[in-house]
């Protein structure tokens, strides 16, 4: 045992430089990361309004929400799921596509490419800000575009009618940032693929469906799986954008649970929300993990 301690200290003793590196991670990990989380499991199991002093009510926060607060926390969590049903595959569709245009071999392309990454550089609060102003109904620009043609205008978020469509257009915005991902993993598929097919005749779609999407399907699951974990997590660009009417069909879970900490300062209750989500993504996860069959990663026979 003793020979064991000292070979680990004398290991620890040369790669000391590489541990001290390590220190800020380690400590942002569990500060900013394990004690909210620890902390807000806590907060999950009394009554906290943070004015006043915690009482322990057990199960009782989760109990309000499978019971008398079920019907809206259910809406909420069905308003989630049909956003990320409709959003997150026409958003790794489109850049699936605009990422294939863009990896032609032209003069010029890489200028394109930077153009279309851009918006992702954007802060997102200043995003949503900038959606605000577009999507004014009097003033915005996206009006006055929809007049030029002579088109009806839109209330965008306005409206119940037609804002879940309008954020599900507005998530657009980051398609460069899944654009680059698949460009990347084009670049890692062997050359020698394409020139064999194409010795067989094979036309570019069958090259596109037998060759390109299998050997990307690493980066499919990746974009699939954080894209699932993002959209269930919506908030930043709703609660900058949208009104002060909160309509059922744009009520996301993540703005639930801020309006439960943060407008009606019952943080007891928003932890058992914030909780519930976790498990839902947790086991979403899981599952993804457990049915990746059709995944591809390189060291199968």
């Amino acid at each position: 045992m003793k020979k064991r301690e000292q070979s680990l200290f004398k290991e620890m003793k040369k790669n000391y430089q590489g541990y001290i590196f390590m220190v800020p991670l380690v400590a942002g990990i569990l500060l900013l990361n394990i004690v909210p989380m620890v902390q807000s499991l806590i907060y999950s199991f009394m009554d906290y309004d943070m004015m006043n002093k915690m009482e322990w009510v057990g199960f009782g926060n989760y109990k309000t929400m499978f019971t008398i607060d079920f019907k809206p926390v259910l809406a909420s969590l069905n308003a989630t799921f049909l956003y990320c049903i409709i959003s997150i595959p026409l958003n790794m569709v489109l850049s699936y596509f605009l990422a294939l245009l863009l990896n032609a071999k032209l003069k010029g392309i890489g200028i394109f490419r930077t153009l279309i990454y851009l918006p992702c550089v954007i802060p997102p609060i200043a995003s949503a800000l900038l959606w605000q102003d577009m999507f004014d109904p009097q003033f915005g620009i996206l009006n006055r575009i929809l007049e030029i043609f002579q088109l009806p205008k839109s209330m965008w978020l306005d409206s119940p009618d037609s804002a879940l469509g309008t954020m599900i257009f507005m998530n657009l915005w980051g398609l460069g940032g899944g654009m680059i991902l698949w460009l990347a993993s084009f670049k890692n598929i062997p050359p020698s693929l394409y020139e064999a097919a194409k010795i067989d005749g094979a036309s570019y779609i069958v090259q596109l469906f037998y060759i390109t999407v299998p050997m990307t399907t690493p980066i499919i699951f990746y974009n699939l799986l954080n894209s699932m974990i993002g959209g269930l997590q919506v908030f930043t660009s709703f609660l900058m954008t949208t009104s002060s009417t909160l309509y059922d069909n744009i009520y996301f879970f993540a703005v639930r649970i801020y309006n439960e900490a943060f407008v009606s300062f019952n943080m007891g209750y928003a932890s058992a929300l914030a909780w519930i989500l976790f498990m839902i993504i947790a086991l979403l996860s899981l599952a993804m993990f457990k049915w990746n069959r059709w995944v591809f990663f390189g060291d199968e026979n």
